[in-house]
């Protein structure tokens, strides 16, 4: 029998043991280096970019693979299938959605809700630089996130289990969250595994443009924090609400590839869809 290494394919846990400890190791470092930058928390904070730093050790170890990997992240053919607006519209409406359900139920239970709207001409830096840098560093998550592991566990896992693995992966590579409150740490954990549901179905065989709205959704939820909620200084109830919306937000997209599947249990087969390979393969 073959080995994936004597096939000149590595197990797909290879691939992603790489990206996950590089990405680990490098938002960490890239923490520690950012004082010395001069670059405030508040326009992007560098760890986004660890995600980033895993794919690229991926590309230097296993180049013949990575194009696959990324296929449709940012390189656009004219005859390649994108979400266009059956997807890519009602994904980036989901996320202003979200933030408003939880800033809303946020301001109902609290009773002060309008003291944690921020200005953005308030902010320490132009507004117009804090979404460009936003939009940057999101990208830099979602270039490993959603256009590298989501695809390679998608090749292991079904539609939904593979955004729900990288969800819990997202969720606990944010270790800082750890240093909070256990009701914290748990709505971060349902957010961050529930936006992945919906960006993993929502991107469900998309082949182009794929970077650009997973990082567009990514900045809008972000940026919809900053000028609507408290949740940064550990305060518990905005984040447990954070968390509940994120779940709401992901049951249509649920019940929507639900339909997809034909009553014979065969899914339809979406354009340009990035086969998938067969479980037990490397």
């Amino acid at each position: 029998m073959r080995t994936g290494r004597q096939s000149g394919k590595p197990p797909w846990k290879a691939e992603a043991g790489v990206f996950l400890a590089v990405a680990f190791l490098g938002a960490g470092l890239l923490a520690a280096v950012q004082p010395a930058t001069g670059i405030p928390d508040e326009v992007v904070q560098l760890t986004q970019f660890g995600p980033a730093a895993g794919v690229l050790a991926v590309a230097l170890l296993w180049p013949e693979r990575i194009r696959a990997r990324l296929a449709g992240a940012v390189r656009v053919r004219r005859d390649t299938a994108w979400a266009g607006p059956g997807r890519g519209v009602p994904l980036l409406l989901t996320a202003p959605l979200l933030v408003a359900l939880a800033a809303g139920a946020y301001a109902l239970l609290d009773g002060d809700g309008d003291a944690r709207l921020t200005d953005p001409r308030s902010l320490a830096h132009p507004f117009a630089l804090v979404v460009l840098a936003q939009l940057v560093g999101a990208c830099g998550e979602e270039l490993g996130w959603r256009c590298y592991l989501q695809p390679l566990l998608r090749t292991r896992f079904g539609p939904l289990a593979a955004p729900v693995a990288v969800g819990a992966l997202w969720g606990c590579w944010h270790v800082q969250v750890f240093t909070q409150r256990p009701a914290y740490a748990a709505g971060f954990l349902l957010a961050t595994v529930a936006m992945s549901v919906v960006l993993g179905l929502a991107l469900e065989g998309v082949r182009a443009h794929r970077l650009l709205l997973a990082g567009g959704f990514h900045t809008l939820v972000n940026l919809g924090m900053l000028l609507t909620m408290d949740e940064e200084d550990g305060t518990v109830l905005p984040m447990l609400l954070l968390g509940g919306a994120c779940l709401l937000a992901a049951v249509p997209w649920v019940l929507r590839a639900r339909r997809a599947v034909r009553p014979g249990g065969r899914r339809r087969t979406a354009p340009g869809r990035i086969p998938a390979v067969r479980h037990g393969a490397r």
